[in-house]
């Protein structure tokens, strides 16, 4: 039976009425499912670079032997005796091939047409799918000392989503979520369309930081909107659904990949829906809960009350809604009074954090936990590709993978807790990277699935650290927190397109890396609160107050909650 406001007319506290006008009805069900859109888009805009600036299979052309490259067989008989052949797979090699003897035109191709101790450059290839265009292709990346441009692009996409998260905290914070969504979703879709004509290398990755810079943060806002829109006990079912989402749409950017192989239109494709979908985006609302911190009390009731009718609830009496307007008021007075009448800036509201150490070291240890989970996620989703097999397969299958952690989030958070679940996770995936580099790597079954546990693992870690963040910052300051730790997480991203450089270094230097760092985290990890059945702290004392009231165990005999105070 819900609570009513009228039974506790000393305090009316919001979730009180959220409860009234129903906790999770039609309304608040057609908010979620739209604020999916920018889930998918989020997906698509992160990982398209692994296709559109995705490396190919391709050899030398060898004239004497063969008509137009565009017409050649990628591995003719003859192949071996013209170019060497190395690495596991055993591929021919990209840019070298053996010094071609002069003879005349009816000698067949064979080990006597070449000198085999004379290996020479060339500038014209055959590729194994002629069909298949990337930036590669198209802008001439060919051969090793391009490779670094190739990498650079999914570096450079990570330096715009940290610029991006560098301003899009403060500016949700400050105008709101819905505006800061509709900006993100529209513009990011609108630069990546325009990047599909990009007719040069320099207007192709300035335009790939532009684009990332609005289109990548569009996951952090939904994801606020709809945590701040449900009751607590809802938050981990909605954080499923919107997992289960995003891997689904990097699934179908496979899928899209793999049926549109030009990559200029494959960004038409995926995009395209994108500024489609801004007038449905439109009739979203604005975070309750960001309206209470800046003193809307008229627009949080106009809301309540469409809420109440949608959901096929009585209006709230004046009476009640009066009640909590006075509350909401004295309380504003009360902490402008408190700082001399005048209303806290943000800065103001961060140099009051960093007056208090405990929570000034939690921000740090959010941070390298970001940092870790960005890293190996995405050093993991980008290897994919190079697995055995055909890689539009292997990448759809792991990102499928996501699915189960994901769907079991709600049980594991439940059961464990978040801070044990976000400590074993990260420690299962570093075991799983070290195990990697051991015998086991040679048994191929074996390997591949300690790749796949480790993905599985990070990507459970990686869900519940979006919850866990949320949870430990108060509401005035909590996009902008999640944006800094997001923004320290982009420097992890922003190393994972080079593992194919630091390989060079020392082979096992990737997996060495993520191991370690995901181990180390796991235990720093243990220095946080417990927030599972806490409610959201709106203020920096509710947040600080979280280590005074730490949580065991959902299954210990200490279960409390967190209410903020009137």
């Amino acid at each position: 039976m819900s609570k009513s406001p009228a039974s506790a007319p000393d305090r009316v506290e919001l979730d009180d009425l959220l409860e009234e006008v129903g906790h999770f009805g039609p309304f608040q069900l057609w908010q979620c499912t739209l604020l999916l859109l920018p889930v998918i888009f989020t997906a698509f805009s992160n990982l398209c670079y692994v296709f559109t600036a995705g490396d190919l299979h391709y050899r030398c052309h060898i004239p004497a032997c063969e008509n137009a490259s565009t017409t050649a067989l990628y591995r003719p008989d003859w192949l071996r005796d013209a170019v060497p052949f190395h690495g596991k797979p055993d591929l021919p090699a990209k840019c070298d091939r053996y010094h071609v003897i002069p003879a005349s035109e009816d000698s067949v191709c064979d080990a006597a047409r070449f000198n085999q101790c004379a290996i020479e450059r060339c500038s014209e290839f055959v590729y194994a799918d002629p069909t298949e265009r990337t930036i590669v292709n198209d802008f001439n990346l060919t051969c090793e000392e391009n490779l670094w441009k190739v990498t650079l692009v999914g570096t450079v996409h990570s330096i715009g989503q940290f610029v991006s998260l560098a301003m899009s905290g403060i500016i949700s914070d400050r105008f709101g979520r819905r505006w800061t969504l509709l900006l993100c979703v529209g513009v990011g879709a609108v630069l990546a369309i325009i990047r599909s004509f990009a007719a040069s290398y320099g207007a192709f990755i300035t335009l790939e930081f532009v684009e990332a810079m609005f289109g990548s943060t569009s996951y952090t806002t939904a994801f606020i909107l709809s945590l701040e829109l449900v009751e607590p006990r809802l938050r981990v079912i909605v954080k499923s659904v919107i997992l289960v989402a995003y891997a689904l749409a990097e699934a179908v950017l496979g899928l899209l990949a793999m049926t549109f192989r030009d990559w200029r239109t494959l960004l038409i494709v995926l995009f395209v829906p994108g500024v489609l979908s801004i007038p449905l985006l439109y009739t979203t609302v604005e975070s309750v809960r960001w309206l209470l911190t800046k003193d809307r009390q008229s627009d949080v009731v106009n809301i309540l009350q469409r809420v109440a009718k949608a959901n096929g609830r009585p209006p709230l009496p004046n009476s009640t809604l009066d009640e909590f307007y006075l509350q909401q008021r004295a309380k504003l007075d009360a902490e402008q009074a408190a700082d001399g009448g005048k209303r806290k800036t943000f800065l103001q509201l961060v140099g009051e954090t960093c007056q208090h150490r405990r929570l000034l070291l939690r921000i740090a240890n959010c941070a390298f936990c970001w940092f870790t989970n960005a890293m190996v996620y995405y050093g993991l989703t980008l290897n994919s590709v190079t697995l055995a097999g055909d890689k539009y397969s292997n990448f759809i299958f792991i990102t499928l993978a996501e699915i189960p952690p994901s769907l079991a989030i709600n049980f594991i958070l439940n059961r464990f807790g978040r801070r044990k679940t976000q400590c074993g996770s990260l420690l299962l995936s570093g075991l799983f990277c070290l195990l990697a580099l051991t015998a086991l790597k040679d048994i191929t079954w074996l390997n591949v699935s300690l790749f796949l546990m480790s993905k599985m693992a990070i990507s459970l870690s990686f869900s519940t650290l979006y919850i866990y963040t949320a949870e430990i910052f108060p509401t005035n300051l909590r996009q902008s927190f999640i944006s800094f730790c997001s923004m320290v997480g982009r420097f992890g991203s922003m190393l994972a397109p080079q593992m194919p450089l630091l390989q060079t270094l020392w082979a096992p230097l990737p997996m060495v890396l993520f191991g370690s760092v995901a181990v180390l985290s796991g235990f720093l990890i243990l220095e946080f609160p417990e927030t599972t059945g806490v409610t959201l702290p709106n203020t920096l004392e509710e947040a600080i107050e979280l280590h005074s009231r730490r949580q065991r165990s959902p299954d210990g005999a200490e279960k409390g909650s967190y209410s903020s105070p009137g």
